[in-house]
């Protein structure tokens, strides 16, 4: 709908369609309704498609190639629309995991030292539902954007000051022939960039050709990669764990690229609040940190979780409330950390299956229901310790969605006495 209006506003005649009715009623009258499967494409500059449409599988794909006409994405009209812009740089962040938290980081960090900046793409706001900014006297404005590989597909011209690739590892191989295609979607990010522009990228993925090939072209392409200074992460509360870690040197290096100061980067770090379901601290109770890490729905996404309280780092144990809609049959990716679990709680249609697979590693509780996992996390508890809900699940048995999984253990927590506490004093 953000890229309909935009197109509406900038005088374009625009043929929109969507299977659901509310879409098209809202737009009757200002675009024509048409199904573009079912209509000649010939004159048409473009074929915009949300990047949820599988174009390896989708009839919308063949159609436009016959027809000769280029699909898109929002992205794409995004950098057809930059020479336009007032003077201003981009910074693509991609990635298999931890996209979502370094672009937020990043955005966190430009604003706290007064850059006029906004994040879209793969979060928040879509970027064309969103005003053009203005230099400031912190400098050129920044637009950071989450580029998911879909995202990366229907885009072709986007030049970037800084493309970030954080990591890759095997997803989405519905959508690509292999996971060495996967990996080249990822990497064209870095193909587009315009002559000023700076790559980062992970060695950890250096053995991958797609990522490899970098190695031998002429450009300035940064690797960025273990082992990371981890001196200064106890202060920084949100971004505790391995997985932050990486996603802070990576933001840290990205803004350095901006030319903000050591001192800069540092309040950001120190005060960057985190997002919601991620690792998210929601207050204390009794010397007790409650963290709601809803969006971890399989045990890769949770295995960081645990691994961010180790005791021989002055830590006290985890409480770790897991269970829900189980995507594997098995936990051996958080296998490693088991030992910084005092208790597991399980819960939802996978809480048996969890149950028998920790049943010999740590304390279990057979719960059923999240509300009965924290009362009886809250009851175990001592001061210092951790209460971490982390399911390494998917939500759909119980829950709509996580993001209601975790407003429910927020409201569940704070019902029971959990105080709100900001990033600054949890630092503290």
């Amino acid at each position: 709908m953000a890229t309909v209006e935009a197109l509406l506003a900038s005088g374009a005649e625009v043929t929109a369609w969507d299977r659901r009715d509310e879409p098209r009623e809202e737009l009757a009258g200002r675009a024509t309704l048409a199904d573009p499967l079912e209509i000649d494409l010939a004159g048409f500059d473009a074929i915009v498609v949300s990047p949820g449409v599988p174009l390896n599988t989708h009839p919308i794909a063949a159609k436009a190639r016959t027809a000769g006409v280029p699909v898109i994405g929002d992205i794409e009209l995004f950098a057809m629309a930059q020479p336009e812009l007032p003077e201003h740089y981009v910074v693509g962040i991609t990635g298999t995991n931890g996209k979502s938290t370094t672009t937020a980081l990043v955005h966190h960090i430009l604003k706290t030292a007064g850059v006029n900046t906004t994040m879209g793409g793969n979060i928040g706001l879509p970027i064309l539902g969103q005003d053009p900014l203005e230099p400031n006297d912190a400098g050129l404005p920044v637009y950071v954007l989450e580029l998911s590989s879909y995202q990366i597909d229907l885009t072709y011209s986007l030049r970037c000051k800084v493309a970030a690739l954080l990591n890759v590892t095997p997803d989405h191989l519905d959508r690509y022939d292999s996971f060495e295609d996967y990996a080249a979607s990822k990497a064209r990010l870095m193909d587009m960039l315009g002559q000023f522009g700076v790559a980062l990228l992970p060695t950890s993925a250096e053995h991958l050709p797609p990522i490899a090939a970098f190695r031998d072209k002429r450009g300035p392409y940064h690797w960025i990669g273990r082992p990371y200074d981890d001196s200064q992460q106890p202060n920084w509360p949100a971004l505790q764990g391995p997985h932050n870690l990486e996603n802070a040197m990576f933001a840290s290096a990205i803004c350095g690229e901006l030319f903000l100061s050591i001192g800069e980067l540092d309040r950001g770090l120190r005060t960057y609040p985190g997002l919601p379901h991620r690792m998210e601290r929601i207050g204390t109770r009794a010397g007790v940190l409650f963290l709601n890490d809803s969006k971890a729905t399989n045990a890769a996404s949770t295995a960081p979780a645990l691994a961010a309280y180790p005791p021989e780092a002055g830590h006290k144990r985890v409480h770790w409330i897991c269970g829900g809609l189980a995507k594997e049959k098995n936990l051996d990716q958080c296998a490693p950390h088991f030992g910084n679990v005092a208790c597991a709680y399980t819960i939802g249609e996978a809480g048996p299956m969890f149950a028998h697979l920790l049943a010999s590693h740590m304390a279990v509780e057979r719960c059923e229901m999240l509300c009965e996992a924290v009362q009886r996390a809250v009851a175990k508890a001592q001061p210092g310790d951790v209460i971490l809900f982390s399911p390494a699940c998917a939500s759909f048995d119980q829950f709509r969605d996580y993001e209601a999984r975790g407003d429910a253990f927020r409201e569940i927590a704070a019902s029971m006495g959990c105080l709100a506490a900001s990033v600054a004093e949890a630092g503290a």
